[in-house]
């Protein structure tokens, strides 16, 4: 599977060209969008017999939503809060 669209160049812009932070966006976005649409499947039973639930529901897998919402600006993340956590506020700051 390759990214194709969204183009990845427009991906890293949201992401400070931070191809980590935006593997750990997508996934946990992925994540969260599996998460949501296994507790629809449970409410479907027309969709029992499928082995992907997200493909099913959405027609799409949730890698490429939740690149989608990236790209969108959808989903983002607190520059702030991220530069802290890794401890890398300028001394300035």
């Amino acid at each position: 599977m390759s990214v194709v669209t969204p183009p990845i160049d427009d991906l890293l812009d949201k992401t400070d060209n931070n191809r980590f932070l935006l593997a750990a966006l997508a996934s946990k976005r992925a994540c969260d969008i599996n998460s949501m649409l296994r507790g629809q499947h449970n409410r479907v039973l027309a969709v029992t017999d499928v082995d992907d639930i997200t493909v099913a529901l959405s027609g799409e897998d949730a890698i490429s939503m939740a690149m989608d919402e990236i790209v969108d600006g959808d989903i983002s993340y607190n520059h702030e809060r991220y530069e802290d956590a890794l401890g890398h506020r300028p001394a300035d700051a």
